[in-house]
């Protein structure tokens, strides 16, 4: 008897690890949908409607926030003389106009660690200070990278600085300088960290010299770096574990290109747009991987087959070939991340349409469908229920329903200073949205209270 009692207690405790395991969000899109059916966020909301609280932060970071247990960790950017405000929308003047000048004031680059439960913050870093060795686009910031965590350490990387790793508690551990590297237009950095197993991986394309790199997770050292022939990127690389092996996926300008966990590469795919920004990601077994523009170069989107090697690039006129399942030529996305739910694969476009097919045929369910009012979109959708939600730079949110026919169901927005370019984190009931100018956390039923300040 006593034996069976522990055993179940012991199956108990298992379970309420794998609950509380699931309800992590450690890295950059990692969740994007709740872990448990049962269990939602709300579907309505606003700046004061079903928010148990709301934390103002200081400086500027489009950072999403990740969490761990009952803490909440982002990273922002702070300048200490005049800051220009972020613009909205999309720019498609002469290229040759948006080279931007390097920020001249001295800035603070900080990592924050807030309470789950009460929004409170219970620590915060300074990483880095000094004055930004590289400009950056108006639309972008100096902390857009997402921080990564094990649940053991975090990991905040900076574009151009550094590579920062502190334990939960927000004691510093290891540092890595990463030299300033030109980019593209001088629009600045945002791809982020990724912490698997040992390792943190870490891409960083570029105009001078790009490469990838794998950290020690506990002494920060370098345990290999190989070079890409890659310019400037914004897409965050995806670690695969399917049923062959596990694979650093990342997307590319030149070409989407796989490497084994030594940094050898096992395939490549040519690609075609003019910068690649969304992030790979895993469904049915397969990789779903995509870039695009609004106006220049291609748009593809691919679904392929694990097992790949060497050159997996379709051949003219091609759809499909022995790796790559299917193909749509021109159903890429600029920035939003695609995401599927059941058997549907939606995009949502920068300039508020939103798309949907079959994931697993490639086969179009809907052709681009306007989005109202929506305007310029650069988060990534999530999907509870049978609902997508997607949020623009205004900082609403566009409540669109699952299924063959598009339909948006209602709005929510927030404050009016709240601009939205952060993809919105799911933890369990909970909704995190960050703005520029504050985050919030979205409970149905909610009462709102205030946040005490950091330490």
């Amino acid at each position: 008897m006593r034996n069976s009692l522990a055993c179940v207690a012991a199956l108990l405790l298992i379970r309420a690890s794998l609950a509380q395991a699931a309800e992590n969000v450690p890295h950059f899109l990692a969740v994007r949908a709740p872990a448990s059916p049962g269990v939602q966020p709300p579907e309505r909301w606003s700046a004061t409607e079903n928010v148990r609280w709301k934390t103002d932060i200081a400086g500027l970071g489009w950072s999403s926030p990740i969490v761990w247990g009952d803490r909440v960790f982002l990273t922002t950017c702070v300048n200490k003389g005049a800051t220009a405000e972020p613009r909205k929308g999309l720019y498609l003047e002469d290229v040759d106009a948006r080279k931007y000048p390097p920020p001249r004031e001295t800035h603070q680059w900080k990592v924050l660690c807030l309470d789950l439960g009460t929004g409170n913050v219970l620590w915060e870093r300074l990483a880095h200070e000094g004055v930004p060795p590289k400009p950056h686009h108006i639309k972008n910031t100096l902390a857009s990278e997402t921080p990564t965590t094990d649940g053991e350490r975090v990991y905040a990387y900076f574009g151009n600085v550094g590579l920062f790793c502190y334990d939960m508690s927000g004691k510093p551990l290891w540092s890595q300088t990463i030299g300033a590297k030109d980019t593209q237009y001088g629009w600045g950095t945002s791809q982020s960290p990724v912490v698997d197993g040992d390792r943190v991986y870490l891409v960083n394309d570029n105009e001078e010299q790009s490469y990838l790199s794998a950290f020690d997770k506990k002494t920060g050292d370098v345990a290999w770096s190989v070079p890409r022939e890659e310019k400037t990127n914004y897409a965050t690389p995806f670690v695969w574990k399917n049923a062959l092996r596990t694979e650093i996926v990342t997307s590319g300008i030149g070409y989407v290109r796989s490497y084994d966990l030594a940094g050898k590469p096992l395939w490549q795919l040519k690609g075609s747009s003019i910068l690649a920004i969304p992030t790979p990601f895993e469904r049915f077994g397969n990789l779903y991987v995509t870039s695009g523009h609004v106006a220049w170069g291609g748009n593809p989107l691919y679904a392929i087959k694990p097992g790949a090697a060497g050159d997996i690039t379709l051949a003219e006129g091609q759809t499909s070939n022995d790796q790559i399942v299917w193909s749509q030529k021109k159903a890429g996305p600029y920035h939003p991340t695609p995401i599927i739910h059941d058997e549907t694969l939606y995009i949502l476009y920068d300039r508020g349409f939103m798309a949907a097919y079959n994931a697993k045929t490639g086969q179009e369910v809907y052709g681009r469908q306007r989005i109202p009012n929506g305007k310029a979109f650069t988060s990534s959708p999530l999907v509870y229920g049978d609902k997508l939600f997607c949020l623009n730079e205004d900082g609403v949110t566009f409540v669109i329903k699952t299924g063959p026919q598009f339909e948006i169901l209602y709005t929510n927005a927030l404050a009016e200073d709240d601009m939205g370019m952060a993809t919105p984190a799911i933890v369990g009931d909970k909704l995190l949205v960050r703005t520029a100018a504050r985050i919030y956390c979205i409970q149905q039923g909610a009462q709102l209270k205030a946040a005490a300040g950091g330490r």
